[in-house]
């Protein structure tokens, strides 16, 4: 049975922010990835719903919500989270997400320890200092002459950015992330370059609560992960065997079978 999704608007410090939620019980705030929305979270929540009252946000300038003049940091977006609690009378929670998402969950757990219980967090990824991945992320998400993002094809995800791609892309997938791309405009960039100032290593280093690490086993920052769980050693660290990237979307129930039982 699909459950149905509730929506909303929040006012926070930056603007309206736009959330979906579904199910009854335990608050789980769920953060997107890069240049995408809470609509590739739909089926997570679903897959949720059944345990916990799954609630996904758009990141300032991404989705519904209002846009954002300047750079957020992480840590905005963690307070944009913190202000949908406040908006939805949820004092206590847990947090999930996946990529951006992970960081974003992070600095929830590290910098609201009343808030936060748990934190899931899935597909980290992990910048080296000099790296070009912001470079190379840019070579294949194409723009018009005025910047503006281009819709991509499924023959042309595969063909040219298969590591930032589910295992077994659809249509409906490929989609909504055009979608969101359109939704985000010019702003595309600005949850990954929050990534790339996010002190990921020194923020693990101030977790306290349980931190559940899910890495997909074809994810392409997978190789990164022994420092990422140095950082945080009281970390539980789990594979899902055949996963790569957006693994909340493509392998919503495995998440929700790993989040369920660690949070339980």
């Amino acid at each position: 049975m699909t459950l149905p999704i509730d929506r909303g608007l929040a006012k926070t410090f930056a603007g309206h922010i736009h959330w979906r939620a579904c199910g009854k019980g335990p608050a789980v705030m769920v953060s997107h990835i890069n240049q995408q929305s809470s609509a590739l979270m739909i089926e997570l929540l679903q897959a949720l719903a059944p345990d916990f009252r799954a609630i996904a946000i758009d990141y300032p300038s991404h989705g519904h919500s209002d846009h954002f003049a300047g750079q957020p940091t992480i840590e905005d977006y963690a307070r944009c989270v913190i202000e949908v609690m406040d908006a939805l009378r949820i004092e206590r929670a847990f947090a999930l997400g996946e990529a951006v998402g992970a960081g974003v969950s992070y600095a929830l757990g590290a910098g609201y320890k009343q808030r936060i219980d748990k934190v899931v967090a899935i597909n980290t990824p992990y910048f080296e200092k000099g790296g070009s991945d912001i470079a190379d992320i840019a070579k294949v998400r194409p723009s018009d002459a005025s910047g503006f993002p281009a819709p991509r094809s499924l023959e042309f995800v595969l063909t040219h950015d298969p590591d930032h791609a589910p295992m077994a892309p659809t249509q409906s997938w490929m989609d909504r992330i055009n979608i969101a791309q359109f939704e985000v405009g010019r702003d595309r960039w600005q949850a990954v370059q929050a990534f790339a100032g996010f002190d990921l290593i020194g923020t693990l280093g101030r977790l306290d609560c349980p931190v559940l690490m899910l890495y997909g086993q074809k994810f392409i920052y997978r190789k990164y992960r022994r420092q990422v769980h140095d950082a945080c050693p009281h970390a539980t660290v789990e594979i899902i065997r055949g996963g790569r990237f957006c693994m909340t979307w493509e392998r919503a129930t495995d998440i929700a079978q790993h989040a369920k039982t660690f949070l339980a």
